[in-house]
């Protein structure tokens, strides 16, 4: 196991993007002693997001059940908002949502490596839910959208990046939105005496 090596995708999404914040996310990761190995911007279609998001049951029944959750927690009628109570049929929904969301403008994806580099660079960019991120992080400092007000508007939630959540992940958004030729192999000046 190369722990120096270890790799990540981040994305930033339409809305960094279009808020002009793709530098202070890139000044984010290197400022943290990780190492940009590959960037590119990009319009995404729905072939490349749909191989992005994941798919299957489970995850349709947790993201349901998250906004069902909401729901009861606001005290809004599931059914008034999304038509159904139904976790699987919420979760392909908002599914939906994150399509539209996902191809309304260009991203810009960063191939990251170094030390610990998926849990690094979910702590840089913070909770997926904006509101629940720390002051300090990506969305914590530039993003203010709520679970719940995307649900009533029938759109994604606006939290500005993508980070990779596990190393299969990892592996496979690498894969995805890179070719082996637009990843690159260097020495940051410090790597000798950060570790």
């Amino acid at each position: 196991m190369k722990i120096k090596e270890e790799r990540t995708v981040l994305i930033v999404k339409p809305d960094g993007v279009k808020r002009g914040l793709v530098g202070e996310i890139i000044r984010r990761v290197e400022q943290r002693g990780l190492k940009v190995i590959g960037v590119k911007m990009v319009q995404a279609d729905k072939k490349t997001i749909d191989q992005h998001l994941p798919k299957s049951q489970e995850w349709l029944t947790a993201v349901g059940n998250k906004s069902l959750e909401d729901y009861v927690k606001n005290k809004l009628d599931p059914e008034k908002y999304a038509g159904t109570t139904d976790p699987v049929k919420i979760g392909k929904m908002v599914r939906e949502w994150l399509f539209e969301y996902w191809t309304s403008g260009p991203v810009v994806a960063v191939a990251i490596e170094g030390v610990h580099a998926i849990e690094m660079v979910r702590k840089i960019v913070g909770h997926t839910l904006p509101a629940k991120a720390e002051m300090g992080t990506i969305r914590g400092d530039f993003s203010v959208d709520s679970a719940i007000l995307g649900n009533m508007e029938k759109r994604s939630v606006h939290n500005i990046v993508h980070a990779s959540g596990n190393p299969q992940e990892a592996k496979n958004e690498i894969n995805l939105w890179f070719s082996k030729k637009e990843i690159h192999d260097y020495s940051r000046a410090e790597e000798d005496i950060m570790f």
